[in-house]
């Protein structure tokens, strides 16, 4: 019987695959239902930084400088539709999953400074999250702050909200830091007990008819899978902290390559939105049947046996495959 069971920031999960944020998270029958196809655990969409100083009026330095620049600056405060849950219910919804799965919930907030909005960390604990996901979506527009001051900034976030609770903390962040590895132990160091790779930017496009600023949601492909599976490879086993892979998981062989590199779960959401929850059952009879025919008696045991510190060639995750890469193009048809 193969044993396809992880464990991810300390809590025991039945299976590597966790249900990341989206609309499917929003009614209980839906969470239910993810349970029963056979997901490890579900990461509630965040409660998101603008909303809670907007809602309080209790506004943070970046909100208080638009403020004083326009009176109309609260009008940015994005429009966040279908995940426009308010604290209070945000919270209430926590609760209501508690009562309806026993598999693990994660509650999420969204923010990148400091301020009186990182209370609800606890508040979300108190609601009876089993851990806490802070997503660091954050954009560098300011050519007058520097790397240093940004990443000392989120540091002290994560020290912050990591002393506000006492349940486990992960932190979904981007790739873009000039030195991700050294920023990404200083994130363990500061408290975070899970590394969540990557955030995806959503980028605006151009109607040049209308000549507006359009918004549009483009799900992930498996494509995306390789940016967060080689920095896991390349990061596995040096950090005192879980890996947990997003981005690109469609497939059954997505899967298996992140707990190859590294990675304690896999999460997904686009494949779910694009082909229904049924597909984490699949997914799952896939990974088994998989397992069984290489002779794999648990995740475990495949976990990290593709990182870099495991595999033949190192330098395959590293510089020198850049000049391998750019000489295949010469053999494509």
């Amino acid at each position: 019987m193969i044993d396809m069971s992880t464990t991810y920031l300390g809590l025991k999960l039945n299976s590597p695959i966790v249900a990341s944020p989206s609309p499917l998270l929003k009614k209980a029958a839906d969470v239910q239902r993810l349970e029963e196809a056979g997901v490890g655990a579900v990461v509630l969409y965040s409660l998101f930084e603008e909303q809670i100083v907007h809602e309080s009026f209790e506004l943070d330095h970046h909100l208080q400088r638009s403020v004083n620049l326009s009176p109309e600056s609260l009008g940015y405060i994005p429009d966040h539709g279908t995940y426009s849950l308010l604290p209070d219910k945000y919270l209430e919804h926590i609760r209501s999953l508690k009562k309806a799965v026993k598999i693990p919930v994660l509650g999420s907030l969204n923010g990148a400074t400091r301020g009186g909005w990182f209370k609800y960390a606890r508040l979300i604990e108190d609601a009876g999250a089993d851990a806490l996901e802070l997503n660091m979506y954050y954009l560098a527009t300011d050519p007058a702050r520097s790397a240093a001051d940004i990443e000392d900034e989120q540091i002290d976030l994560v020290a912050d909200v990591k002393s506000s609770i006492n349940i486990p903390l992960a932190v979904k962040l981007s790739p873009h830091y000039t030195a991700l590895p050294h920023f990404l132990k200083r994130l363990a160091q500061a408290g975070a007990n899970g590394l969540v790779l990557f955030n995806r930017f959503y980028q605006p496009d151009f109607d040049i008819e209308e000549l507006e600023v359009t918004h549009t949601l483009d799900l992930s492909t498996s494509a995306e899978l390789r940016l967060p599976l080689r920095w896991i490879s390349i990061l596995y086993g040096e950090l005192n902290a879980d890996f947990a892979l997003t981005s690109g998981v469609h497939t059954h062989e997505d899967a298996l390559k992140a707990m190859m590199a590294g990675a304690r779960v896999a999460m997904m959401a686009s494949e779910l939105l694009h082909n229904g929850i049924g597909r984490v059952q699949e997914v799952l009879k896939d990974m088994y049947a998989w397992m069984a025919e290489h002779e794999y008696e648990s995740i475990e045991q495949m976990q990290g046996s593709m990182s870099q510190r495991s595999v033949a060639n190192p330098a395959a995750f590293e510089r020198a495959n850049y000049m391998k890469v750019l000489n295949s193009f010469h053999d494509l048809p």
